[in-house]
C-alpha cells in the first residue's frame, strides 16, 4: 500500500504526530519528516523554542511555511506539521492544494485539552515549547484548541479522535484511511 501523495499529520502539540509519524512511515516504507525539526534549522536555531524566542513568531511562521513548501515538493513522505503550521501565511492554501491535486491526505490527530495537557505534563513543563498566548503552555491549551480546531477540521481528509486509544490503535486507524485512499 503506497500512497500517491504525502501523508500529512496535523494536530496540536501533544497529539502524537512525532510519535506516530515514524511508525507510520516505517509501515508505509516512506521517509518521515517533522517540520518542528526543519523549521528551526531554516533560522539557524537548534529548537523551536529558541527560534520562536530569538526570531519571533512572524519569522518563525515564514520559515515554517517555507519548510512546508519545500517538503511538499519532495517524493511522497509522512510529514508531521508543527501545531501552528496551518496558521502560517499561505500554508493552509498549500495544504488544500496538496489534497486536491496530488493524492495527499491530511490526518487530524484530535484530542481534548485534558488529554493534551496530560501528555505534555509527562514530557516536562511545556516540553520545551514556547507559549502561544503569553500563558503557560499547559494553561493555554483550551484557548489554542478552540482557535485552531475549526481550521484543522476544515483541512483534514480524516479525523482520528485519539482519546482513550493506544498509539497502535491510532496507527491502525490511520492505516485503514490510507488504504481506502489508495484504492
Amino acid at each position: 500500500m503506497k500512497p500517491a501523495g504525502h501523508i500529512i499529520l496535523l494536530g496540536l502539540r501533544g497529539s502524537g504526530k512525532t510519535t506516530l509519524g515514524p511508525q507510520l512511515a516505517k509501515r508505509l516504507s516512506l521517509p518521515f519528516t517533522d517540520l518542528d525539526t526543519i523549521t528551526p534549522q531554516l533560522l539557524n536555531r537548534p529548537t523551536v523554542a529558541e527560534a520562536w524566542q530569538l526570531d519571533g513568531e512572524p519569522a518563525f511562521r515564514r520559515a515554517e511555511a517555507q519548510a512546508l513548501s519545500d517538503c511538499l515538493l519532495r517524493a511522497p513522505l509522512v510529514l508531521a506539521l508543527g501545531g501552528g503550521t496551518p496558521t502560517a501565511l499561505g500554508a493552509s492554501d498549500l495544504l488544500r492544494e496538496q489534497t486536491a491535486t496530488s493524492g495527499s491526505i491530511i490526518i487530524y490527530l484530535r484530542a481534548p485539552a485534558d488529554v493534551l495537557r496530560t501528555r505534555l505534563q509527562t514530557t516536562g513543563p511545556g516540553a520545551n515549547r514556547p507559549s502561544l498566548t503569553g500563558a503557560n503552555p499547559l494553561n493555554e491549551i483550551e484557548q489554542v484548541l478552540a482557535a485552531r480546531d475549526p481550521l484543522y477540521r476544515d483541512l483534514a481528509t480524516y479525523i482520528i479522535e485519539i482519546t482513550n486509544k493506544s498509539p497502535d490503535q491510532c496507527l491502525n486507524e490511520i492505516l485503514q484511511h490510507v488504504s481506502r485512499s489508495t484504492t
